[in-house]
């Protein structure tokens, strides 16, 4: 029975600490240590990015979007990395050569990061700015953005992410995202981010040259600034907006894809982990993505346990009822496409993350690995 204790208690302390802990000792922190980012207005030659794969339906909009972008004109490059996009992608970006947008075409599809390393490699910028097509700039976005990099301890910048309906409208981001956001700006504060929203984000050019193609480049190009002595920070006034996915099944892909390929990341960057070398930064890299993959073995040690500690304990058995309760709830709100209300939603979503970070464990154990992409279709 004893045993069976210490795995209950352990698997709440981890899953408290993970959602909980990590954040409460950030803003500890923060009161005896903050890392401001000095902003200028700074116009430093930027190469705008935008990969992409079998966009015709999207990719002119896109481009009218950027062309619309407020940043001094000799000073922007534009260039468009497409994957060797097979439908008319490349025919549309090349209609708009005399407008200054130049096509950076893979003679093979090899994936988003080796179409973006194409790009990165003829690019003129000293600041490199990353975007995909399904996201939706405001007008001052790069301008906002290249602010942050006057401050010489900033080696990339990540957006803010916003969601809107399908009819162009800002809509709530939900618990989730805004938790995410928080979860940024605090670690801004303290020291540096440890991820960057990959449909929006930019980088010093210095830290772009050792571009991995098989590794997710917004987390790689992170850990690059870190190895580099630099930081990454999130910028309020950098927003990034693109819609949900209509299909819930696309959606769930998307999550146990990009998970995937972030445990991909840190398992070929393990030395990263270690604080003796890397310092506080160590530290949240573990907390911030380690632990919170490992929530779901931790979910499945709360809720075994428990149902094995239930016959010798009534607590044990209410602590058995209570998360049986709260996956019933949650499996309701997947599975019945019905009004739902805001605990039922945030249920739902946190139990569909945990199983999708699970399916991302068994593929990564399976030796599965993703390169090719294909965009999510919003």
């Amino acid at each position: 029975m004893w045993l069976g204790e210490i795995v209950f208690w352990v698997s709440v302390a981890f899953i408290t600490y993970a959602y909980v802990g990590y954040p409460l000792a950030l803003r500890g922190i923060s009161l005896l240590r903050t890392r401001r980012v000095e902003k200028a207005d700074v116009s430093p030659s930027v190469t705008f990015i935008i990969t992409a794969y079998n966009e015709e339906k999207r990719i002119a909009e896109k481009l009218e979007n950027t062309l619309k972008l407020v940043y001094p004109r000799p000073r922007l490059e534009i260039l468009v990395a497409s994957d060797c996009s097979s439908d008319r992608t490349d025919e549309i970006v090349k209609s708009y050569r005399d407008r200054g947008i130049q096509l950076v075409r893979a003679p093979e599809r090899k994936g988003k990061e080796a179409a973006q390393k194409l790009a990165v490699a003829v690019a003129k910028g000293e600041i490199l700015v990353f975007s995909d097509v399904a996201t939706i700039l405001p007008e001052l976005a790069v301008s906002n953005i290249v602010k942050n990099f006057h401050d010489s301890t900033v080696g990339c910048v990540s957006s803010v992410d916003r969601f809107v309906d399908q009819d162009g409208r800002v809509s709530g981001e939900g618990a989730y995202v805004r938790y995410e956001m928080f979860l940024r700006s605090l670690e801004t504060r303290v020291n540096s981010l440890v991820g960057l929203s990959g449909s929006f984000f930019a980088a010093r050019r210095e830290v772009c040259q050792d571009w991995k193609e098989h590794l997710q480049s917004d987390f790689n190009t992170l850990l690059n600034s870190v190895v580099r002595g630099l930081r990454g920070v999130s910028d309020p006034d950098s927003e990034g907006f693109y819609k949900n996915l209509k299909d819930e099944k696309k959606e769930y892909e998307r999550k146990v894809r990009t998970i995937l390929r972030g445990i991909s990341v840190v398992a070929c960057r393990r030395e990263m982990l270690n604080p003796f070398r890397y310092g506080l930064f160590a530290w949240q890299l573990f907390s911030h993505k380690v632990c919170r993959w490992l929530v779901p073995f931790a979910l499945l040690g709360a809720l075994i346990s428990a149902l094995s500690l239930a016959k010798y304990s009534g607590v044990y058995l209410v602590f058995f009822g209570l998360q049986a309760c709260f996956y019933a709830m949650a499996a309701f709100g997947l599975v019945f496409a019905v009004s739902k209300p805001s605990f039922m939603k945030l249920s739902s979503f946190f139990v569909l993350v945990n199983i999708s970070t699970l399916h991302a464990w068994i593929r990564f154990a399976e030796g599965k690995r993703v390169v090719a992409w294909e965009s999510s279709k919003r």
